[in-house]
């Protein structure tokens, strides 16, 4: 009875093996139908964008990565329509996306990026006072090459926060884990010798 009993522990932990590779691809695959829909994309994105410090990390370098390209191409002569349309593909962000639709919008009816960037509330106040200086003075290039050079520095910051911060908890979590491990495989070798010495007593 104790050996039948031993392999039914062991063949139902066999199938826990086969079942825990499959819940992250499941996962992966719902994630992936999600985001073939328009609005299921925006919802992950936007869901992305208010993590605990991911999100803001997210949303930083976004921000520091549109606006980097957005400057550079305005310096190198590419039309205003046309670089905003090059930003948005580069978004890789659907809430970013349609800000950057919005603002595309605007420019095309002889609106500014100002306006529409403050509706969506996305970025900080200062970027926005920013780009509507840059317009204002057509120094607007230079502003959002700043905005970037502002926003990397606080990736960075974030990026050196967060590791140490993770570094602790990673070895509290290891030592769970390799605690588990331990007791996993000596718990059933203990059972054995406890029944076997208990069917030596009898």
């Amino acid at each position: 009875r104790l050996v039948s009993d031993w392999s039914s522990d062991v063949c139902s932990s066999d199938l826990y093996w086969y079942v825990i590779p499959i819940i992250p691809v499941a996962i992966v695959v719902t994630l992936k139908l999600i985001r073939m829909n328009r609005s299921g994309e925006y919802i992950l994105d936007k869901i992305k964008l208010k993590l605990p410090v991911a999100g803001m990390i997210t949303e930083k370098t976004i921000v520091a990565r549109t606006m980097r390209t957005l400057g550079t191409l305005i310096s190198s002569g590419v039309p205003i329509l046309e670089a905003l349309s090059i930003v948005r593909e580069t978004a890789m962000n659907a809430v970013f996306e349609e800000m950057f639709q919005r603002i595309y919008e605007s420019i095309r009816e002889g609106e500014t990026i100002a306006n529409p960037m403050r509706e969506c509330k996305l970025v900080d106040e200062m970027v926005v006072n920013m780009i509507d200086v840059g317009e204002e003075t057509g120094d607007l290039d230079t502003m959002l090459n700043k905005v970037a050079d502002v926003y990397e520095e606080e990736v960075d910051v974030l990026v050196e926060s967060l590791i140490s911060l993770l570094e602790p908890i990673m070895i509290v979590v290891l030592g769970i884990i390799v605690g588990t491990i331990v007791i996993a495989l000596f718990m059933p070798l203990l059972e054995i010798l406890d029944g076997l010495s208990g069917g030596g007593k009898k």
